[in-house]
């Protein structure tokens, strides 16, 4: 005679066994939950890096050879530059002969000790038009904005054929020498502001009052 009957000693086994079992089914219905959360990212995370990071590195490369916005070197914010700094649409879009005569003036300016920076060259529409809208809240009006700030449609900075120079001494310089080159002062209220307006060696036409007049 049996001790124990088979059967119930089989169930009593697997009763013992279960926690085990179901601990196990639930750890890997928690893996297949996971992995279709994560879209399997323990496996493709290391993909994942690799593509964020090359196009990453594209990105870089795109900026780095991405052509500056045309009228972002009006002034070339941050650089100092010179009437021979070409590479830079403020200067390379100069009516060439403004610019001829602007180097050659530069030059000469350079055995007295005088430096030329151009403070503004060439311009774009859209930027003439922002400079026009800032003078305009400046000064109050439009009228009172055009003494100072011409339209895109007028202005010669948009058609390359002005140029504007610093410092004060080589403003100076340029007012008593400039038509040796054919460069005059325009405004008597911009000693900055110069054009070709004779021929080397002729005369200057006197100042307009300003850039309205």
């Amino acid at each position: 005679m049996h001790d124990h009957d088979p059967l119930t000693n089989r169930s009593a086994t697997a009763a013992r066994r279960s926690p085990a079992r179901m601990a196990a089914g639930a750890g890997a219905a928690l893996v297949v939950v996971l992995a279709a959360v994560w879209g399997m990212a323990p496996r493709d995370e290391p993909a994942a890096r690799a593509t964020t990071a090359g196009n990453h590195a594209s990105d870089q490369r795109e900026a780095a050879h991405a052509p500056a916005p045309q009228d972002a070197a009006d002034l070339s914010e941050g650089r100092d530059l010179t009437p021979f700094d070409t590479q830079y649409p403020a200067i390379g879009r100069l009516d060439k002969d403004l610019l001829k005569a602007v180097q050659e003036a530069a030059r000469d300016a350079r055995e007295d000790g005088i430096e030329f920076r151009v403070t503004s060259g060439w311009r774009s529409r859209e930027h003439q038009q922002r400079l026009l809208n800032e003078a305009v809240q400046r000064y109050g009006n439009a009228e009172e904005a055009r003494r100072f700030v011409n339209t895109p449609d007028k202005s010669a900075h948009v058609s390359g054929k002005a140029v504007d120079i610093g410092p004060t001494d080589a403003d100076d310089w340029l007012i008593r020498h400039g038509d040796n080159y054919g460069l005059c002062q325009v405004y008597n209220n911009e000693m900055w502001h110069f054009e070709l307006l004779t021929a080397p060696g002729g005369a200057c036409p006197a100042p307009l009052t300003d850039a309205a007049g």
